[in-house]
């Protein structure tokens, strides 16, 4: 298994430019079993422990009629993750594929999604089953999953056509 912030053979480090203020605000915190990358599963499964999605005041409010939602979309900030890496090599196998082609968490802007069932709902803290974040992630929003939706609007002529 490699080490935290290692450099994989095949794997190709840039000088990232400056980070600038996109403004995020972090909404909550991510409750987990898992203290550290190496044990944190690389895919959440339904079946998999249940982790609190503790909501910070003033975004209480934003939590009503979650509960009437089954699935949602988690979006989380990997902040341990590198962001220098351009190519990676993920089954340290010796070759490389470009960050953008995988879903490791090491990319320029360490943001994480997650599905997952929504299990229990406990004051400003959600139960959910799914993740795959370290303990202590910061939480940066919560969507239903948009597979849950048929699209607004009946197709028209030229959706589907590239330019």
């Amino acid at each position: 298994m490699v080490r935290e912030n290692e450099i994989r053979p095949s794997e190709v480090a840039i000088e990232a430019p400056p980070a600038t203020d996109a403004g995020l605000v972090f909404i909550g915190v991510i409750h987990t079993p898992w203290a550290s990358r190496l044990v944190t599963p690389r895919q959440g499964r339904e079946d998999g422990p249940v982790c609190r999605l503790e909501i910070f005041n003033p975004w209480w409010q934003a939590l009503e009629g979650v509960e009437k939602i089954e699935r949602l979309e988690v979006l989380y900030w990997l902040h341990l993750s590198r962001r220098d890496l351009v190519k990676q090599s993920p089954a340290s196998d010796g070759t490389s594929r470009g960050t953008f082609a995988l879903r490791s968490p090491v990319r320029p802007n360490p943001i994480g999604t997650s599905i997952v069932s929504l299990v229990g709902i406990e004051g400003s803290t959600l139960l959910v089953r799914g993740m795959d974040c370290v303990d202590g992630t910061p939480l940066l929003d919560l969507k239903p999953d948009r597979t849950l939706f048929k699209p607004i609007a009946p197709p028209q002529a030229g959706d589907f056509e590239v330019g």
